[in-house]
């Protein structure tokens, strides 16, 4: 057996196996021996069959069984051997003329190679990283939203200043059918909440969406439709009403406190706060390292320049699936996961460079910190490191939990090799301010 490359270009070559008679007549004459043995021919006794009828009835499925394993497995060996970086998988190529009734062979594969590059994480950029900080407007927002939530709910027949108006959102034509409970100081015109005032259960009320809230986001919540659906939107929606509520305020004191974080852990209305803003500000730290890392893969991919064997890869995406695209479903197929392929490259190539692994050890102490801030959300402040490392035994058990797993602490890692490597800004915000930056308005 002969196995040969010939570079097209840098992205592209041509391995070509041939495989000659003495490759493989052994293990075909051994098969057919065997089939022999075995083969129940009317007219025959088991094991007598003449070897001229196996041959005729399953010489040449044996053939092309053992030439096909030969090829699969010598290609395999010998791209491996040759430390190839190939994209996809090798692509047979299709000879009209080929023919089986030879003694010697030859296939051809063609072969999308890896790409050349570098990765410069020390380059010039404009990347945020963006700290949220819960302000004093957000915290006092809480406060009343808590004095609501642990209130007295009163049922009304009347709408009254300060109530809370629940009802349907309905525009049939962009398919809005929506039910929600919304307080009058949400809409942004004062004039829009007075529509409200001495309204009753089952009145109804037509609404014009454009302006009807201070920040036009709030559409998605209130209508329940997408982001790209709510700029400038200028709609007439029905709101029909179904209750009316009014809220007495839980009081700000010790008993409240107590409900909330436990007896004495707090003792005042400022120290309140400080837990709120101690929690929101960690929660809000999970959101702003996503978008930087989100924003760091965008500049990477934009900034790191390489071709790829696109013509290959079309053709292998065309073919490799289980049910053959058309040239055009293919094309459109690529588009769609070529700055992916893109980033899984740079992100091999920065994991390699700087000897990003994950060990047995980091799987287990990300899921048990995991357990433990799942067990706390539930009331389970303090678990013995025994029920935690029980749990952590099982969830290891599992193969696709260990992949899910494994691509969280390799993120966790990216992310933190991204913020030392990467120049970027620090910058302090505001929620609503980062909610603004997340779509580019600020």
């Amino acid at each position: 057996m002969n196995i040969t490359k010939n570079n097209v270009d840098a992205l592209n070559a041509i391995v070509t196996v041939e495989i000659s008679k003495s490759d493989y007549s052994d293990k075909i004459q051994r098969k057919l021996a065997d089939y022999r043995k075995n083969a129940a021919i009317p007219g025959f006794r088991k094991g007598a069959v003449p070897m001229s009828i196996i041959q005729k009835q399953y010489g040449k499925a044996i053939l092309l069984e053992e030439v096909n394993k030969l090829l699969q497995d010598n290609l395999n060996k010998y791209l491996a051997a040759e430390k190839l970086n190939i994209l996809g998988n090798p692509l047979p190529k299709v000879a009209d003329d080929f023919d089986w009734e030879v003694d010697d062979y030859k296939f051809e594969f063609e072969l999308g190679l890896a790409p050349s590059f570098t990765v410069d994480l020390s380059a010039k950029n404009d990347l945020i990283n963006y700290k949220i900080i819960a302000d004093e407007k957000m915290l006092n927002e809480q406060i009343a939203k808590i004095q609501k939530q642990y209130g007295k709910l009163i049922s009304k027949d009347t709408v009254e200043e300060g109530n809370d108006v629940s009802g349907i959102f309905v525009n049939e034509e962009k398919g809005i059918n929506n039910r929600v409970t919304l307080s009058l100081g949400v809409f942004a015109d004062k004039k829009t909440a007075n529509l409200f005032i001495g309204k009753k259960v089952g009145d109804v009320l037509t609404l014009n969406t454009k302006g009807l809230f201070d920040d036009d986001h709030k559409l998605m919540d209130y209508l329940a439709i997408s982001h790209d659906d709510v700029h400038g939107l200028d709609i007439n929606v029905i709101f029909t009403i179904d209750e009316v509520t009014t809220h007495e305020p839980a009081v700000l004191d010790q008993e409240l406190f107590d409900k909330l974080f436990g007896p004495n852990a707090v003792t005042s209305i400022d120290e309140v706060k400080a837990r709120i803003k101690q929690d929101a500000e960690k929660h809000f730290e999970l959101e702003a390292n996503q978008k930087f890392l989100n924003d760091a893969t965008e500049f990477l991919i934009a900034s790191t320049k390489f071709d790829l064997p696109s013509e290959f890869l079309k053709k292998w995406i065309q073919y490799n699936g289980k049910n053959p695209l058309t040239a055009e479903e293919a094309e459109e197929e690529y588009s769609k996961a070529e700055n992916g392929l893109r980033y899984q490259l740079i992100e091999g190539k920065v994991m390699a460079e700087n000897k990003l692994q994950i060990t047995f050890e980091d799987l287990k102490t990300f899921t048990a910190e995991t357990i433990r801030k799942q067990m706390a959300q539930f009331g389970q402040t303090n678990p013995t490191e025994e029920d935690v490392q029980g749990i952590v035994a099982r969830i290891m058990s599992n193969q696709d939990e260990v992949k899910r797993l494994s691509e969280q602490v390799m993120s966790e890692k990216m992310l933190n090799l991204y913020k030392e490597k990467m120049s970027a800004k620090l910058k302090e915000v505001s929620y609503d301010d980062f909610i603004k930056a997340m779509y580019g308005e600020i």
